[in-house]
Order: C-alpha cells, then sequence, then structure tokens
C-alpha cells in the first residue's frame, strides 16, 4: 500500500498513469435478475450512519438524492458529468454546481489533484466508460468510483458523490447491496494493487449480499 504522495505531485495525473494498467479482477458472477426483491438499505444506512449524528439536515438531503440516483438508474440513464451536477446540488444544497475551477486536496494536503484545460473532458470520457462490456460489472463500479474520488470534479462532497455514483452504477445493472462499510477505507491514486482490491471487495460484497437478501426473502 503506497504512503502517499507528497502535496507537489499531481495525484489525479498518477491515476490516469495506473487507470488502464490495473489489474482489474475476473468475475464470475451475475447481476441480479429484475425478478428478485431489491432493497438499497446498505447505501441509507451507510450514509445515515456516517452523517446522521453530526448533520441531521446533510443526512436528509444526501438521502434525497439518493432516491434521485435510483430513480435515474431505472430509467437507465446516461452516467455524465451535468447527471452527477444534479444530485450533487441536492447534497450540498446549491442552486448551482459546477467543475471545480482550481487545484483540489484531499487526505490532509497528501493528496492533490491537478487540473488542467481538459480534465472535465477526460472526467466525462471516464464516466462514459461504466458501460464498457470489457470489464466485468465489479471492476466498472469500482473504477468509476476511483475516477471521482481521484478526479475530486466538486467543490465539496466528492466522497459523498463517489458513493452516489457507486449506487447507480449497480442499481442500473440490478445489483443492490445490503452492507456497504467495508469499502470504508483510504484509497489511494498511485495503488494499483489498491484499486484491484477494490473491485475484487466490490465483487464478494455483491455475492454476499446476494445471498444474505436471498435468505431474508425465503418464506
Amino acid at each position: 500500500m503506497s504512503s502517499g504522495p507528497d502535496r507537489r505531485n499531481d495525484s489525479l495525473a498518477d491515476w490516469l498513469r495506473i487507470r488502464a494498467a490495473v489489474s482489474w479482477p475476473h468475475w464470475s458472477g451475475e447481476a441480479r435478475t429484475a425478478a428478485e426483491p431489491a432493497t438499497y438499505d446498505g447505501f441509507r444506512d451507510f450514509f445515515a450512519a456516517t452523517r446522521g449524528g453530526r448533520d441531521a439536515a446533510g443526512t436528509t438531503r444526501v438521502l434525497t438524492a439518493l432516491d434521485r440516483v435510483l430513480a435515474d438508474a431505472q430509467q437507465d440513464a446516461q452516467l455524465t458529468f451535468p447527471l452527477m451536477a444534479s444530485w450533487q446540488r441536492t447534497v450540498l444544497h446549491r442552486d448551482a454546481v459546477a467543475f471545480r475551477t482550481m487545484p483540489a486536496f484531499a487526505k490532509g494536503g497528501r493528496e492533490r489533484y491537478g487540473l488542467a484545460p481538459d480534465t472535465p473532458a477526460r472526467f466525462e470520457q471516464c464516466l462514459a466508460e461504466s458501460t464498457n462490456p470489457n470489464l466485468p460489472l465489479p471492476s466498472r463500479a469500482a473504477r468509476t468510483y476511483l475516477d471521482v474520488l481521484f478526479f475530486h470534479p466538486f467543490e465539496d462532497g466528492n466522497a459523498r458523490a463517489a458513493m452516489l455514483v457507486l449506487a447507480f452504477i449497480l442499481s442500473r445493472e440490478g445489483v443492490s447491496l445490503d452492507d456497504v462499510r467495508p469499502l470504508q477505507a483510504t484509497r489511494w491514486a498511485d495503488d494499483a494493487d489498491g484499486a484491484a482490491d477494490v473491485a475484487a471487495l466490490l465483487g464478494l460484497m455483491i455475492t454476499a449480499s446476494r445471498r444474505r437478501l436471498s435468505h431474508r426473502s425465503r418464506p
């Protein structure tokens, strides 16, 4: 695991460099069929647990945004920055939300995400790859989740945006998670093995959630 770059480096450039070289894992699972019961309590419970005690109003907003995310997924909407921005306006309670206009920092300044004239366009291209059939669902979902974290497109609320995007991608393909807490870990932009681990973990979470939900639905 990387100890993280110093703040003089461009962590977004690090991520873009390793993104195509990550050994994304295979997955033998399948998406849940439409006939199976759907629940999204994992994401709802995650937001309530991580924010509810310190920001009740913010929790209400992000849960409202989650409802919109799932509705858009049911409509098979295309994942784009404007769609994300529509969710983020609810999350941040703002009339307008744009792509950041300055370099961004995270992890106490240990990661710096640069900004170039083509950064927004490159982000849109990465979002479009969330439907690429050449990668299994857990890898596509994990990669896009990490894209949001390391592009850091918004001035605020990027961790919430990444979780909402993950919920959208899974829901759009008929997958629900009853527990997303295992995803709570620090992710580094220059850690290719760590990126693959996120995809492997997500595959295990999908399988485990499906098994638990199947048991709960039995008479």
